[in-house]
């Protein structure tokens, strides 16, 4: 710093004063202002750090310099111009609205020359501002208002004896005579304007709000056309034009806008002198088709969907949300669109804020999340898909509440429990109930974090009190993690396993044939040979399905961690020749968020495949698509949540009841949204057989990803295990959810669900639920990868309401257990409450249980008679309302059932009882 260069620096800024203080700091400026006043010469004593032989000022003094120019003045007038004083302006909303150049360009702008320029365009406003830039105007428009003086404090480009405004800032005259030029050159344009499209008229705007609701950026060089290019290019029929830079869009008018005169709209556009661009607060309308002028929007408070009610205003405390679920719904919110979508996924309590978003939620959300009542005026803003009805305003809900009960879930006094049932040894990933009345459990290996884990393990019910005799270690060969299971219809029931982890396991195909008995050890053992016996596709995550044909079908899933997807099916046994993979393009397209997808054989002989978001039916024979089903949908605010891994719901067949001529319906629950993870809270069923399937959605009293559902020998559904966010997988969800549900099927719709006990045991990622023979349902696993949650080893039971009212479970004995459909079979039963006359009979088919998917379930209710204790079951009729399988057939006394008992129906069409013949392998025969 010398004294020369910050003279230098204010000269060149056209400054009249220059001064250096502390040493360092350099001054600039055209007045002395705050006081300041002669001090002693003495005072200013601190050396130049560029120049020490010179005198920078020092603490609070300032050697002064002077240029000797005269100060810069605010011209006080020119001619009948006057000056209104210094007055407020921002760029986004100009004092003035109209800028302009003086003769000689930026460089000559002084107040002569830019209100020479104003006069010379007719406008009676004049405004000078950052020393070079001019503006002209009709009115003082967007809030601008007087200033000190001294914020215009930049000499004029043009005129350094002068101020011309400041940063922000403007110099602003009025001219006073009544001369002004009337020109003749602003007119409408109504000749060479794009095919269609033509002047309309002038418009009020701005009167209760913007007439048109799509506002453009303000452009500079505004004329029509380039705003009608920009209107239609958006597929808008209208366009004004106002204040000369602005661009507005729409559809139609909106907020009561009525007609104004031609001469209100007489500023030139910013791009042509001879454009009439509107005025402050007019609009010059262009149309491509007949122009709809809507009344003010009002409050909609009838013709409302279903019993929605308006309430008030409603204020959001502080910008937070009230309500939990916001929708975005840009060009189309409106109350009937806002209030469907929020009951329609079973949320009583909804709202539109600003103009385009929708909110849903729950009365008790406003009191918990400070809502508070506002003034109704607070609510002015019209919808977007609505403009003669309000949405809201800035932080301002319109509020709507649905009158009655739109969902109801029941809290029955007599809710069941949970309860400890035995230490288990490993988390197990996957778990069957086997024909020999134990549970066979499969564990990831060789990378279980458990050293001595076998990976195969074998629970005796009936020896829970011994722990040392209850568990039976079995083995595997290869790495059963996330794999698939199933109960084969050949005469031993063998549980059969496909795919795994990685490498040779993922081809994996093993066997276990349930032996022994309750009390009785068993000693086969898993049966797998990879040299001998592999799928043609490695498959991690995968799902299988017995077809009627008694064979079974294997879809989908992933070549190992991390590798590409498996989108193809296979059928076991192999059919013998070449390569018989079929490619599925929407598993492709889907991946990787369709594994595990849930697989149904349907009554009408199509295949039901549900896979993300999607849902199709297959054809038995060729597995080619026959129809796509609508989109599954997900949460009320996300289309994109998904139902199979990693978004993990759980799908279930809902029970069929003889004759079998009701459409059978799918149920699929839970789920969460990419991204967020955010579980879903509701579930959805289907008829895919009907002639016009659409899915019904029920809300959850909570959310719940990794879900696990059981059928129940009453036709009930227990829904358990879970999280309320995140996904499947390790270390990717937290919030375990403890409650446990019962689903009614035979209740309305929103009204089926009961909300029974909760357990202190989180059930999250590789959790299962069973059904047992003595109706009880197990509970196992939990290997989350959470911090805090730990790998769970014990095993609990849920004791479901009907074995928790005290009284005795009827006995039933079946002596033939191999039933061909359509057959009439015999069985006795022992009942202590009831009469023949209102007992049920079901059979609940084996199933195998693993990341939500129960493959194989199925309940049915087939037709019957009694003589005395002897009953006569009928048979269902064929292999698509019951493909061939094992079932556990209870009897049910009022309430309560018995213990079942396993029959096969429809035996083993497939002859895989034959199947492997090959060496490792023990095929029982058909």
């Amino acid at each position: 710093m010398t004294v020369e260069n910050c003279v230098g620096f204010c000269n060149k800024q056209n400054y009249i004063y220059a001064g250096v203080e502390h040493g360092q700091e350099c001054y600039c400026g055209n007045t002395i202002s705050n006081g300041g006043t002669t001090a002693s010469l003495t005072d200013c004593n601190f050396p130049c750090p560029g120049n020490a032989a010179e005198v920078c000022g020092a603490g609070n003094r300032l050697n002064l310099y002077w240029s000797g120019a005269t100060p810069p003045v605010i011209a006080q007038s020119y001619g009948l111009w006057v000056s209104l004083g210094c007055y407020s302006d921002t760029p986004a909303a100009r004092t003035l609205s109209v800028p302009t150049t003086p003769v000689g360009g930026a460089s000559n702008n002084s107040v002569q020359s830019c209100a020479d320029a104003c006069f010379a365009l007719g406008y009676p406003l004049a405004g000078v501002e950052y020393a070079d830039e001019c503006y002209c105007g009709t009115a003082v428009v967007n809030g601008g208002a007087p200033t000190p003086p001294g914020d215009c404090s930049m000499p004029c480009k043009g005129n350094s004896s002068e101020f011309c405004g400041g940063p922000s800032r403007l110099n602003l005259y009025n001219y006073t005579g009544t001369n002004l030029p009337v020109t003749s050159t602003v007119f409408p344009v109504i000749s060479g304007l794009p095919l269609g499209w033509s002047y309309n008229a002038c418009w009020v705007d701005n009167a209760n709000g913007r007439i048109l609701q799509t506002e453009l950026p303000d452009n500079q060089a505004l004329t029509v056309q380039n705003c009608i290019a920009s209107c239609a290019s958006q597929n808008f029929p209208l366009a004004g034009l106002e204040s000369s830079v602005q661009c507005f869009c729409g559809n139609e008018l909106v907020e009561g806008a009525v007609l104004a005169s031609n001469s209100n709209c007489n500023m030139a556009c910013s791009g042509s002198s001879s454009q009439a661009c509107g005025g402050p607060n007019r609009i010059s309308l262009y149309s491509s088709q007949p122009v709809t002028a809507l009344a003010v929007p009002t409050v909609q408070t009838t013709n409302l969907p279903g019993n929605w009610q308006y309430s008030h205003c409603l204020a959001e405390p502080g910008g937070n949300q009230v309500f939990p679920y916001q929708i975005t719904l840009a060009n189309n919110n409106s109350a009937q669109n806002c209030l469907s979508q929020c009951s329609t996924f079973g949320y009583a309590a909804a709202g539109m804020a600003f103009a385009n978003e929708c909110y849903c939620g729950d009365f008790a959300n406003i009191a918990a999340n400070g809502g508070t009542t506002a003034p109704e005026t607070d609510c002015n803003m019209a919808c977007t898909g609505d403009p003669l009805h309000l949405c809201g305003g800035a932080q301002r809900l319109q509020l709507y509440l649905w009158n009655g009960n739109l969902v109801t879930w029941n809290t029955p006094a007599n809710t069941g429990r949970y309860e400890y049932l035995v230490p288990g040894l490993v988390p197990p990933l996957l778990a069957t109930l086997g024909i020999n009345g134990k549970v066979s459990f499969l564990e990831k290996w060789p990378i279980s974090e458990f050293s001595n884990s076998t990976g195969a393990y074998e629970l005796d019910l009936s020896l829970v009190n011994d722990f040392n005799h209850a568990w039976r270690t079995m083995h595997v060969k290869t790495d059963v993690f996330c794999s698939a299971a199933l109960v084969l219809p050949d005469k031993a029931a063998r549980i059969l396993n496909i795919g795994g982890y990685s490498l040779t396991s993922t081809f994996g195909i093993r066997f276990y044939n349930p032996d022994g008995g309750p009390g009785i050890n068993g000693t086969n053992d898993w049966e797998e040979n990879p040299t001998e016996l592999v799928l043609q596709s490695g498959r991690w995550y995968p799902s299988a399905v017995v077809l009627a044909n008694g064979s079974v079908l294997v879809v989908g899933g992933e070549n190992g961690p991390n590798g590409p997807p498996t989108p193809t099916l296979e059928i076991l046994p192999r059919i013998p020749g070449g390569n018989t993979l079929v490619f599925l393009n929407w598993l492709q397209r889907t991946d990787p968020n369709n594994l595990y997808p849930f697989l149904h054989v349907l009554p009408s002989g199509r295949i039901f495949a549900g896979y993300y978001n999607e849902a199709r039916l297959l054809d038995q024979g060729t597995f080619q698509t026959v129809q796509t089903l609508h989109n599954v949908p997900g949460s009320v605010n996300n289309f994109l949540a998904g139902r199979t891994y990693p978004m993990e719901g759980t799908s279930i067949l809902l029970p069929q009841h003889a004759p079998y001529t009701d459409p059978i319906t799918i149920l699929i629950c839970g789920g969460s949204t990419p991204g967020t993870g955010v579980a879903l809270d509701n579930c959805v069923s289907i008829q895919p057989d009907s002639a016009n399937p659409t899915w019904v959605i029920e809300r959850m009293p909570s959310k719940r990803v990794m879900p696990c559902i059981v059928g129940l020998p009453d036709g009930t559904y227990l829904i358990v295990n879970g999280a309320h966010q995140g996904f499947a997988g390790f270390n990717v969800a937290s919030d375990p959810n403890l409650s446990a549900l019962l689903y009614d099927p035979t209740r309305p719709v929103n009204s089926r669900i009961s909300i029974l006990s909760s357990t202190t045991i989180a059930r999250m990622y590789h959790s299962e639920a069973t059904l047992l023979p003595d109706g009880r349902v197990l509970i196992s696993g939990s290997d989350p990868g959470t911090p805090g949650l730990p790998e769970e080893l014990r095993i609990e039971v849920y004791i479901p309401p009907y074995l928790t009212q005290g009284f005795t479970q009827p006995v039933v004995t079946v002596s033939n257990k191999d039933w061909a459909y359509g057959g009439q079979f015999q069985i006795n039963v022992q009942l202590f409450q009831g009469q023949t006359s209102g007992m049920r009979v079901s059979l609940v088919a084996a199933t195998s249980s693993t990341h939500g998917n129960s493959m194989g379930n199925r309940i049915i209710f087939p037709a019957f008679s009694c003589q005395g204790n002897i009953c006569t079951v009928t048979a269902p009729p064929n292999a698509n309302v019951s493909p061939p399988g094992w079932h556990q057939l209870f009897i049910l006394d009022g309430p309560t059932p018995s213990r079942g008992v396993f029959v096969r129906i429809g035996g083993d069409p497939g002859a895989l009882g034959n199947w492997p013949n090959l060496p490792g392998f023990n095929p029982p025969g058909v």
